[in-house]
C-alpha cells in the first residue's frame, strides 16, 4: 500500500485520457498533406507521450528514435499542430474507471492537480471537453515551465501552489518519463497499466504501485 498523500497529480495521455484516435487522426491526415505513406493508429499508439512535436518526427520517420530532416520537419509541425487544434478532442475519451478514482480521490480529501508534457492549447480543452477540468487545482501543461517531465520541477512547481511537501504527495501516471519525474522530485508514484510507454511493461519501471483501473485506488492508497 501507498501511504495516503495529501496531494495526487494526474498525468492527462495515457492516464486520464486515451487521445490516440485524435492524434492517429492528426498524423494520417499530415502525412496524406505532405504526400507520404499514412502511419496507422496502432503506431501512433507507440509514438505517443512525449508531446505532439516528438510525436510529429516520429512519425515523419516512422520509428521512435531518430530524427527527420529539417526541411520536411518545418513543414510538417504547422501542419499537424492546424490539425490538432482541429481535432483535439473529437475521438478522445476517458478511460474506464476514471470518474469513479477521481471521486474516491476527492471522498477521502484528497487534492487534485494535473501535470501534463502536453501543450496547454490541447490541454484545456480535452479536459473541458470531457467534463473533468474543474477537479484540478493546479493544471501543468508542457509549455507551462521552462522543463517538462522527466524533470521533476512541474511535479515540484504544483506542490510548492498547492503548499505540500513533496513527501505528502502523489504522482499518477503512465510511462517511464512519469516515474523518473516522481522519483526526482520525492513523490511516491502509482502507474496504470493501460497507458502509453512506447510497448516497454511499466512495471519495468519499477514504480510503488501498478493499477489496470483508477477504480482500483482503494487497493493500493491507504484510507
Amino acid at each position: 500500500m501507498v501511504k495516503k498523500p495529501e496531494m495526487v497529480l494526474i498525468d492527462v495521455d495515457g492516464t486520464l485520457v486515451d487521445s490516440v484516435p485524435d492524434l492517429a487522426y492528426c498524423v494520417d491526415e499530415m502525412m496524406k498533406r505532405l504526400e507520404m505513406p499514412v502511419r496507422g493508429e496502432a503506431a501512433v499508439r507507440n509514438w505517443v507521450g512525449n508531446g505532439v512535436e516528438r510525436l510529429v518526427r516520429r512519425a515523419l520517420i516512422n520509428q521512435l528514435d531518430g530524427e527527420p530532416d529539417d526541411e520536411t520537419f518545418e513543414k510538417a509541425y504547422p501542419l499537424f499542430l492546424d490539425l490538432y487544434a482541429e481535432n483535439t478532442c473529437k475521438h478522445s475519451c476517458l478511460y474506464e474507471g476514471v470518474r469513479e478514482g477521481l471521486d474516491w480521490l476527492k471522498a477521502h480529501d484528497i487534492r487534485l492537480g494535473c501535470v501534463t508534457n502536453k501543450a496547454n492549447q490541447f490541454t484545456l480543452p480535452i479536459l473541458k471537453g470531457l467534463g473533468i477540468y474543474d477537479e484540478f487545482e493546479s493544471i501543468v501543461c508542457g509549455d507551462s515551465l521552462p522543463e517538462k517531465k522527466p524533470h521533476p520541477l512541474p511535479l515540484l512547481h504544483s506542490a510548492e501552489v498547492m503548499g505540500v511537501e513533496p513527501e505528502n504527495a502523489l504522482m499518477i501516471g503512465d510511462s517511464m518519463s512519469d516515474v523518473k519525474a516522481a522519483r526526482a522530485a520525492g513523490f511516491g508514484i502509482i502507474c496504470m497499466s493501460y497507458g502509453y510507454n512506447h510497448g516497454v511493461d511499466i512495471r519495468d519501471s519499477k514504480p510503488d504501485a501498478v493499477i489496470d483501473s483508477m477504480a482500483q485506488f482503494a487497493k493500493v492508497i491507504a484510507s
